[in-house]
């Protein structure tokens, strides 16, 4: 007999059928780095355990990741070269959009999220067009941003996440995918994102660093909660299908709050920066580095979130720990 106010005990399958929360291998997304190299694939110094790839060695990865039960991806591109207007983003034969049509030929069941922003493809790592002063650009960068989107849908993405932070970013680029055939095409918001310090390990990787200045104009103070449901409420309005919080572990308050205000799906993006810090720390045996992504990850679960993206999740389907 079990009593009001008393901790549940017995077995272990007690204990299961009992779990408020659990963590399964479609709630999961795994993030991709894909450049345009011959190099198969090239290690990231401040992300062990991840890489950049050629569209070959990306290929090759996916395929044996898919096996293990990587359901769903999100690409970030990396061109060899970078201009003041990021042209790289939305041009034809760029390297997401390369990769994309060589996804559909090879792993058609594979679903592929595609990240929409210049930062990577500016020679000033900023995400869009900036004026005689270095400001940013706002309403002029939209354009560009809608057809970046409209070029990853053209080549075959399943979803869509716009992380740029330029306000009316959701209505320019839900705009371009209907008139061009794309509604069914969904959008995942960055809608909560904040200027973060645990960004640094991605923009090495990436080579996105800003080059002066910041990203704080444009991106979310850490310390501010009521913003972020201005702003999912605002990429709501605008046609948003996802929200998304990011960071992810240092924010769980605010994916409660998103959630219980929001009920389209919620995404929450474990950044690299939480990945670096856990895996350092399980290198140097600090930590038990599997059980402590995997209580992450239950946390921010646990939070309100339905879809976790995280660097953790081809390791952990990979050791069947899910």
């Amino acid at each position: 007999m079990f009593y009001r106010g008393r901790r549940l005990r017995g077995t272990a399958l007690l204990r299961e059928m009992t779990r408020e929360t659990r963590l399964d291998p479609q709630s999961l997304v795994m993030p991709y780095f894909v450049e345009e190299s011959s190099r198969e694939a090239a290690p990231i110094a401040a992300m062990p355990g991840q890489f950049r790839y050629s569209v070959k060695g990306l290929i090759k990865t996916l395929k044996e990741d898919r096996t293990h039960g990587v359901n769903a991806c999100l690409l970030f591109g990396i061109p060899k070269s970078k201009d003041p207007a990021g042209k790289g983003a939305y041009a034809k034969d760029g390297v997401v959009q390369t990769a994309l049509r060589r996804i559909r030929d090879a792993i058609p069941d594979l679903c592929v999220i595609t990240d929409v922003c210049l930062c990577e493809y500016t020679d000033h790592g900023h995400c869009g067009l900036l004026d005689a002063k270095g400001e940013v650009r706002n309403d002029p960068t939209l354009d560009l941003l809608a057809r970046t989107a409209l070029s990853h849908a053209e080549a075959g993405a399943d979803l869509i996440a716009p992380s740029d932070m330029m306000d009316g970013r959701i209505e320019a680029i839900r705009k371009t995918l209907d008139e061009n055939g794309f509604s069914a095409v969904p959008l995942i918001s960055y809608a909560v994102k904040y200027a973060s310090a645990y960004y640094g390990p991605f923009r090495e990787a990436a080579g996105s660093s800003p080059r002066f200045g910041n990203r704080k104009s444009y991106q979310m103070d850490p310390a501010n909660r009521r913003e972020a449901l201005r702003e999912a409420k605002a990429d709501i309005t605008e046609g948003a299908d996802i929200i998304m919080v990011k960071p992810a572990g240092p924010y769980l308050d605010v994916i409660r709050e998103v959630r219980n205000a929001c009920d389209l799906p919620l995404a929450a993006y474990q950044v690299s920066g939480e990945y670096a810090l856990i895996k350092s720390a399980g290198e140097l045996g600090r930590i038990d580095e599997q059980a402590v992504a995997l209580e992450s990850l239950l946390g921010i679960k646990r939070a309100g979130a339905d879809i976790i993206i995280s660097y953790f999740t081809r390791d952990l389907l990979r050791l069947n720990l899910l």
